[in-house]
């Protein structure tokens, strides 16, 4: 395979990327158009809906303004001036990231990593600024340097962990990979052992907790399945309309799941200005009729705290499981001094990365009081830190002496 072939396929890899993830809501926004509509409205106002839903999934921020019956319909008061949208429906984010790590993989195996890596790249940028451009409206426009940048480096983000995925798999030297071994190994005895223990516990530690809260979304959408079926039918949407709200929805079901991570933390999440969703209980004010939000838990419950349990117990686990790892890189020092800074490193590195989804998973949606939506990130990330750190130190204490 010569280097115009690698460069032909990274860059044929990177545009169908891209084009996935724009045709998940432009086509059924196709559909409405066709089908309810017609044809009677202009396509463009379909495709500059799909192509600021795209951009905005990559962290763009959206100023718009609605027309004054709009936004008495919305219940949305200052709605006709000019308002910030800055909440990134995060399925578009995770799917770019995935499909990154696809051609990050596939450019590892090829011959000329550098040239296809950097083609896709390139490419993925190219597509960001052609549909920049094309979705420029007066009424609704995109931070044009956002929505050139932010996608393509969403998509570098996941080349880069398909192609140290790769390496880490295949046994292949690793440029970045041979840099960060030689950086540990410059830093004294048991350090570099620690760092690892700390990257892998809190890494282990954060996703338990994520993982757990898909789960309770999961329970909860389930549980209360008759109430998200009411709320779609006060919408009053025909089919397709139902088709194009429900994917709206799983737009933002990676956010929701963060916002329940936050919940089991303990802060919880705003749902508007003066609003809160937490573990102590649940106070809204007006909010808007989408569905999923019916599954909201209602007021205050005893065994709210019970969810409480679950990082704590995510730490925990990673204490235990890496008790083994810590004792090789003691080597013989004092488990009480050492193993706490490592309980310490677990509980930094998984209160950064959930403190991270927070901010990532929030923003401000609309005028009013939809300009606070989400969890307080630091407050989600100081409150899991402590507690992964002191369940992660409760876990080596009690974890496996021998290796595994």
């Amino acid at each position: 395979m010569n280097r115009i072939t690698v460069a032909l396929l990274a860059a044929f890899d990177a545009a169908l990327s891209a084009l996935i993830g724009l045709a998940i809501p432009l086509v059924p926004l196709a559909l409405l158009w066709a089908v309810q509509y017609d044809t009677t409205i202009d396509f463009g106002v379909f495709w500059r809906v799909a192509a600021d839903s795209w951009l905005l999934g990559h962290g763009a921020d959206l100023r718009a303004g609605l027309a004054p019956d709009s936004a008495l319909a919305l219940g949305l008061p200052g709605g006709t001036e000019r308002f910030a949208v800055t909440i990134a429906p995060l399925a578009f984010s995770l799917l770019t990231l995935l499909l990154g790590a696809r051609t990050g993989r596939r450019a590892q195996e090829s011959p000329f990593r550098a040239i296809g890596v950097g083609i896709a790249i390139g490419t993925y940028l190219l597509v960001s600024l052609l549909v920049t451009l094309g979705a420029a409206d007066a009424s609704a426009s995109i931070d044009p340097v956002q929505g050139i940048l932010l996608p393509p480096l969403v998509f570098a983000l996941g080349v880069l962990i398909g192609a140290a995925l790769h390496s880490a798999r295949s046994g292949e030297p690793d440029r970045l990979g041979d840099l960060a071994g030689e950086t540990l190994h410059r830093l004294p005895e048991p350090v570099p052992g620690l760092l690892v223990v700390s990257l892998r516990g809190g890494a282990l530690a954060a996703a338990g907790v994520v993982g757990s809260a898909a789960l309770l979304v999961a329970v909860l959408l389930i549980l209360d399945y008759s109430s998200v079926v009411a709320l779609y039918e006060s919408l009053g949407a025909e089919a397709l309309g139902g088709l194009v709200v429900t994917l709206g929805q799983l737009a933002f079901l990676p956010n929701l799941v963060i916002w329940a991570a936050s919940w089991l933390i303990g802060p919880g999440f705003a749902l508007g200005t003066g609003s809160s969703v937490s573990a102590a209980g649940t106070l809204l004010g007006p909010i808007p009729s989408i569905p999923v939000l019916a599954a909201l838990p209602q007021g205050s419950s005893a065994f709210g705290f019970l969810g409480l349990l679950v990082p704590l117990l995510a730490g925990f686990v990673a204490g235990w499981r890496l008790r083994s790892s810590v004792m090789d890189a003691l080597d013989g020092r004092s488990l009480l001094r050492w193993g706490a800074a490592a309980a310490g490193g677990i509980g930094v590195v998984g209160g950064l990365l959930l403190g991270l989804l927070a901010w990532f998973s929030g923003g401000a949606a609309g005028p009013g009081r939809l300009v606070q939506i989400g969890p307080d990130p630091w407050a989600v990330g100081a409150v899991a830190a402590l507690e992964l750190a002191l369940a992660a130190g409760l876990g080596l204490a009690a974890g496996r002496s021998g290796r595994g």
